[in-house]
């Protein structure tokens, strides 16, 4: 009984934490649009079935908090009381301690140790203002049913002896008579709905026609088509599979490399060539399996953009500020591990928008632009990436500012600063500690922001860039992998050891002499086309003895962002699809590595991760050339 009551618990969270979301988008809508009837009857359903099972769960404090913003957005929808910025920051406020409750029941098992008295208190309050301005009304309408809440109450052509079903729920719920059911459907001129019949013969209450059409509504048998075709699966099972996935990956890899070499040591033999023709269509098939698992893995992206109205709402209003926020490609797919990494980073760099970005309203009217600023958000897939943007029209950054800063701070010396594009300034604010803020506030200038956002952007392999004009703007672009799980890698060695450079910070790979590797004080460096690039040599970071007498190597260009360096190998071996996989708790310390593999010749290989290699060889030619 107690695993049953686990699940049911659980399945109450997952969809109480939707109905949040929703509610949270659905309110800063209602706040622009106060008279849309369809939208206040969306939330306060949302509301009411919340209530419901919280209270079959026994969760008194929800409840009771719940039943409170019920009553109000009854009142609302019933036009009895207005929709106000200050009632919507009521209600708002109640969600906001709903959200503490859940985050109470999913760890404690209870509601319990969240205290709801200040915010019934202000419910209360809200609602007694708002009943009594609308009793001072004089000659005030008595609220009618509407004609949304009405119409499927009885069709046409139906009569006394067909009792629809609005009248069986009456009925049997005890709140009418069958008697007054059929006086009611003999009363109905030019068929109006049989509830306003009932309603204005005083047989039932609003609230009690309600009830009931919720009940019809849950009774209808749905269409063919239109029954729920998905199914809740907890995220640990999807992440099972997709380790199987990648371990027949791996084994897939290992019986090509097999097969090939079995077709040419026998390529007359027809067994040879029908295992050839075998492990093609394994090799098909597992790409498919591959691909359908990673699918089902995907989330729309509009899941981790659901909390940026509410909080682009709340906190403008803190800070005095009109800002617009608009959202597209909601629909954009991303595996819901980078989807859960990204949600912080997005939360930092949208607060920033806000508080640094956009100007106060006189401010920007002082500067010839509209009092209202604009916030976007826009993502999109481009190839194997995930693209996403966080624009806004503010005051953009100021490069100068930018220089003092990291002068004064000590990042930068003058002679780095003097030599660096605009863009280059303006990824300086991404070091740790660095903030243009004049003042330390709860919304931002603690120095820590944008370093946790590069930090977190970096972990699941993603890449984060800044470009701005002083007075019109930035823009933030964000470059994310679709999955972290399986990725195509260019296998090099050095020496007899193997490495693997994951194929999307690869730029090129070029052969090189000895001769044509220089120095600048002290610092390998490579002039490749006019570009001068700092080396990094692997031998020398994973401490593997080489041939001093070899006299070609080949550089592979790595690129992040506009940053770009050269890594020194022996030998280019080949491209292949690797899984990543985690080198455990007790080797996550090792610098530059990002996991390991197993390549199709069943050999353990790392992989590099090429943003922590690329900081110790630009910080190591930084140095060296400001010497």
């Amino acid at each position: 009984m107690d695993d049953e009551m686990a699940e049911i618990r659980n399945d109450f969270l997952a969809e109480s934490q939707e109905m949040i979301e929703l509610l949270d988008q659905r309110f800063i809508i209602l706040e622009s649009d106060p008279t849309n009837t369809d939208l206040l009857n969306e939330i306060f359903r949302a509301m009411h079935s919340m209530k419901g099972s919280a209270g079959f769960l026994g969760f008194t404090h929800l409840v009771d908090v719940t039943h409170r913003a019920e009553n109000i957005l009854n009142k609302l929808r019933q036009g009895d009381m207005a929709v106000t910025q200050q009632v919507i920051t009521a209600i708002l406020e109640a969600i906001d301690v709903v959200k503490l409750l859940m985050a109470d029941i999913k760890e404690s098992g209870t509601d319990e140790h969240v205290q709801t008295g200040s915010v019934s208190q202000k419910l209360d309050q809200v609602l007694a203002e708002g009943a009594g301005a609308s009793n001072a009304t004089p000659a005030a309408k008595p609220s009618q049913p509407s004609s949304a809440d009405l119409s499927s109450a009885v069709a046409p052509g139906e009569g006394p002896s067909a009792l629809p079903k609005l009248g069986e729920i009456l009925v049997s719920d005890g709140a009418v008579s069958k008697e007054q059911v059929i006086e009611a459907l003999d009363k109905q001129e030019s068929k109006p709905p049989l509830g306003q019949v009932l309603v204005e013969m005083e047989a039932i209450s609003l609230q009690t026609l309600d009830i009931a059409l919720h009940k019809q509504q849950q009774g209808k048998a749905p269409h063919k088509g239109d029954e729920d075709q998905t199914i809740r699966v907890e995220t640990k099972r999807l992440d099972m599979v997709m380790n199987l996935v990648g371990e027949l990956v791996l084994g897939r890899n290992r019986m090509m490399k097999i097969g090939t070499g079995i077709e040419q040591a026998h390529e007359n033999d027809p067994l040879a060539r029908e295992l050839g023709e075998t492990l093609a269509q394994l090799n098909l098939v597992t790409t498919d399996l591959q691909l359908a698992v990673m699918k089902t893995r995907m989330l729309p992206i509009r899941k981790a953009l659901a909390k940026f109205p509410r909080m682009v709402r709340d906190l403008s209003q803190k800070l005095g500020k009109q800002v617009r926020l608009e959202l597209q490609g909601e629909e954009t797919e991303l595996d819901k591990s980078v989807a859960d990494e990204i949600g912080d980073p997005l939360v930092h760099l949208v607060r920033n928008a806000v508080d640094h970005g956009i100007e106060l309203p006189d401010e920007r009217v002082a500067a010839g632009k509209h009092p209202e600023g604009l916030v976007r958000i826009s993502a999109s897939q481009e190839g194997n990436s995930i693209v996403i943007r966080i624009e806004d029209n503010g005051r953009g950054l100021q490069v100068e500012k930018i220089k003092a800063k990291a002068l004064t701070k000590g990042l930068a010396s003058a002679a780095e600063l003097a030599a660096m594009e605009p863009r280059e300034v303006f990824n300086l604010i991404f070091l740790p500690g660095f903030s243009t803020a004049e003042q330390v506030t709860d919304v931002s200038g603690r120095g820590v922001g944008m370093d946790v956002v590069r930090t977190n952007i970096r972990r699941i392999n993603g890449t984060v860039e800044i470009d701005s004009q002083a007075g019109q703007g930035s823009v933030i672009t964000i470059k994310l992998p679709l999955t972290i799980a399986i990725i195509q890698a260019l296998l090099v060695e050095v020496e007899r050891a193997t490495f693997a450079i994951p194929l999307g910070s690869v730029i090129e790979a070029v052969k090189v002499t000895k001769s044509d590797i220089k120095s600048i004080n002290g610092r390998e460096v490579l002039n490749l086309r006019e570009r001068v690039l700092p080396l990094l040599r692997l031998a020398e970071e994973f401490e593997i003895p080489v041939d001093p007498d070899r006299g070609d190597y080949y550089v592979v260009v790595i690129a992040n962002g506009d940053r770009q360096f050269g890594v020194v190998v022996d030998r280019l071996r080949s491209q292949e699809e690797v899984v990543i996989k985690s080198m455990g708790e007790y080797l996550t310390d090792i610098k530059g590595v990002a996991g390991a593999t197993i390549t199709g010749e069943g050999k353990v290989v790392l992989i590099l991760d090429m943003t922590e290699l690329m900081q110790y060889a630009r910080v190591g030619y930084q140095a060296s050339a400001a010497v």
